[in-house]
C-alpha cells in the first residue's frame, strides 16, 4: 500500500490537476491571494469541485494552506505548475511567431496543446525559436527568465511619467480575451512607450498617450497591464 501511494504521489498530474496547478501559478504571480472562490470563478467550477480537487493536491503534496488560509504552492507543486506554464508559454510564441497566429487565438490553441507536449518537443521548439525569454505577452518563461524588477501595474503609474509595456496580465489573458484584442488594435503592447496622462479617481479611468493617439480606460483595465516606469 505504502508503494502505491508514493507511485501515485510523484506520477505526473492529470490535465484537471494541472489547470489548477497553473492557475494558482498564474493568481500567485499578479499579487492576488489565492481562495477556493478565486479558483472556482477562474476554472468556471463549483466551489464543491475545487474543494474535492485541493483535497487530492494536498495529499499529494502540491499545495498547502498559509497561516492566513490562502492556497499556496509547495516546493513540488510549484515545480510542476512552472512546467505546465513554461510548455504553455513556449507553444504560444510557436504559434504566434512560427505559423502567425494572433495573440488570442495562440493563447487558446496553446491551452489545448501544452498536456500533449512532451519534456523532448518542448526543448526542440525552444532551441528552434531562438531561445524565447517571454510569451508573446510578455510574461517571463519559467526557468528561462525571471519578472522585470521595478515593473508596477499601469493603474499605479501617477500622471505625468512616463513608461514601458512589460507584459500583459495572465488573468487577461485567461478571463478576459476581448481585453487581448482590445489592447492590440491600440498597440498596448510589451515594449510599447507611454505616458499617463491623467488618472481620474471620480470616473476610475485612466488616460495615457501611447502611439501617437490616446487612449482611456478603466483601472480595472489598467490593472491588467504590467509597465517598467521611466
Amino acid at each position: 500500500m505504502q508503494n502505491h501511494e508514493l507511485d501515485h504521489t510523484n506520477a505526473p498530474p492529470t490535465e484537471v490537476i494541472s489547470r489548477y496547478l497553473e492557475a494558482i501559478y498564474y493568481i500567485t504571480a499578479e499579487g492576488e491571494a489565492v481562495r477556493s472562490a478565486r479558483l472556482a470563478e477562474w476554472l468556471s467550477v463549483s466551489r464543491p469541485t475545487v474543494t474535492a480537487a485541493l483535497r487530492r493536491m494536498i495529499r499529494d503534496g502540491l499545495v498547502r494552506f498559509s497561516a492566513h488560509k490562502d492556497i499556496e504552492l509547495t516546493p513540488r507543486g510549484l515545480e510542476r505548475a512552472a512546467s505546465i506554464v513554461r510548455r504553455h508559454r513556449i507553444t504560444e510564441r510557436w504559434l504566434t511567431d512560427a505559423l502567425g497566429l494572433d495573440w488570442v487565438s495562440a493563447d487558446e490553441e496553446a491551452a489545448r496543446l501544452e498536456h500533449s507536449i512532451s519534456d523532448l518537443v518542448e526543448g526542440r521548439l525552444y532551441e528552434a525559436l531562438g531561445q524565447p525569454t517571454t510569451c508573446p505577452h510578455g510574461n517571463p518563461i519559467p526557468g528561462y527568465s525571471e519578472p522585470v524588477e521595478g515593473e508596477l501595474k499601469l493603474a499605479r503609474l501617477t500622471a505625468g511619467r512616463s513608461a514601458t509595456v512589460t507584459r500583459i496580465s495572465e488573468v487577461a489573458e485567461r478571463e478576459a480575451p476581448s481585453l487581448l484584442r482590445y489592447l492590440l488594435d491600440r498597440r498596448l503592447v510589451p515594449g510599447a512607450r507611454l505616458a499617463m496622462i491623467e488618472v481620474d479617481e471620480v470616473g476610475r479611468t485612466v488616460t495615457v498617450a501611447a502611439a501617437e493617439r490616446e487612449v482611456t480606460m478603466s483601472q480595472e483595465t489598467a490593472s491588467k497591464v504590467w509597465v517598467l516606469p521611466a
